[in-house]
């Protein structure tokens, strides 16, 4: 039986509830920005940017999924749609017959750096430009010890299509 808790405080409550509220809704606005602005969904947009940063331009799909917060199948689809705009080529792992590696294309890269500056807007217009710039680094390192230690294993989810 697990333990009893305390019950939340009023600014705990308030803290969570907004938290909840956030990752729900933050997300889908997000993807409708980058949508209607770009024709390119949040999803396929990390992707791009996950393998734009990976080393070689490359990244196993099972350390892509990982690193997205996308399950394995989801990835696989996003990474087929992407293949089939010519933006990804997926290839056999060099060394594992099971594994397969997606590879960002030189027109992926073109896709990804003209949908960042739109982007970076919706992100800006949605968070960053709400919040006291003065404690920006503070709560970015709170919410980054959340995210490493709290149990939260990616910064996205599979709501986002």
């Amino acid at each position: 039986m697990a333990p009893v808790q305390e019950p939340l405080t009023s600014a705990e409550e308030r803290l969570w509830r907004s938290l909840q509220r956030l990752l729900v809704a933050l997300p889908r606005a997000l993807d409708e920005d980058l949508l209607c602005s770009t024709g390119l969904s949040l999803s396929r947009y990390i992707v791009l940017m996950q393998l734009s940063e990976a080393d070689g331009d490359r990244t196993r799909m099972t350390e892509l999924a990982a690193a997205t917060g996308l399950s394995a199948s989801r990835v696989s689809r996003v990474v087929e749609t992407l293949r089939g705009e010519g933006l990804v080529v997926k290839r056999p792992h060099a060394t594992d017959a099971r594994g397969s590696v997606a590879v960002l294309t030189e027109a992926g890269r073109k896709r990804l750096l003209g949908a960042c500056p739109a982007h970076l807007s919706s992100a800006r217009r949605r968070v960053l430009d709400q919040l006291d710039p003065a404690l920006m680094r503070e709560l970015a390192g709170e919410l980054e010890a959340v995210a490493e230690g709290g149990g939260a294993t990616s910064g996205y989810g599979d709501a986002v299509t």
